[in-house]
């Protein structure tokens, strides 16, 4: 179950952050605690949080997904990804299946449990979408295309090797 939280505080304003000359690492940081505030509190009446649905987003564009692929897609260490996928087969939301590529592994997919309550979630998620993409305007493909940068800056960070950063 989603824990409720309680009501969210008035967020800085662009020229607060402006005036404070943030970097733009700080500023992800930022914009992720926004983001998952905003998101959460949309679908709490759902019963999944922003990453819940993301995950099950992903489990539903794929008819199964290894775990290492769902590590991936979420840029976490494969406990992160066990912790999920146990927490998902209680609430009877995924099921594991033997990877017919290789006996010793398995694969994840969305029972139709699953598959509702990630449309139950959907529902709510899509007019907030809409509002983002409102917002953003002509401005949308240029903010994806910088946000694709971003990614990929971080995750070649992310993959060098520790102290090769100094």
């Amino acid at each position: 179950m989603v824990r409720q939280r309680s009501t969210s505080v008035k967020g800085l304003t662009p020229a607060d952050v402006r005036d404070e000359d943030v970097d733009v690492t700080f500023m992800v940081w930022l914009t992720s605690r926004a983001t998952t505030d905003l998101v959460d509190s949309v679908l709490a009446p759902a019963g999944l949080d922003g990453d819940e649905f993301a995950i099950y987003s992903v489990l539903t564009a794929a008819p199964s997904i290894t775990p290492t692929e769902l590590a991936r897609w979420m840029a976490a260490p494969p406990t992160t990804v066990s912790s999920y996928v146990k927490r998902f087969e209680a609430r009877g939301h995924v099921e594991r299946e033997p990877n017919p590529d290789d006996g010793r592994s398995y694969r994840i997919k969305l029972t139709p449990a699953g598959r509702r309550a990630h449309r139950a979630a959907a529902k709510l998620f899509i007019p907030m979408r809409t509002r983002v993409e409102e917002g953003l305007g002509p401005r949308g493909s240029e903010v994806r295309e910088a946000l694709l940068t971003l990614r990929s800056v971080l995750d070649e960070i992310r993959h060098t090797p520790p102290g090769a950063l100094e």
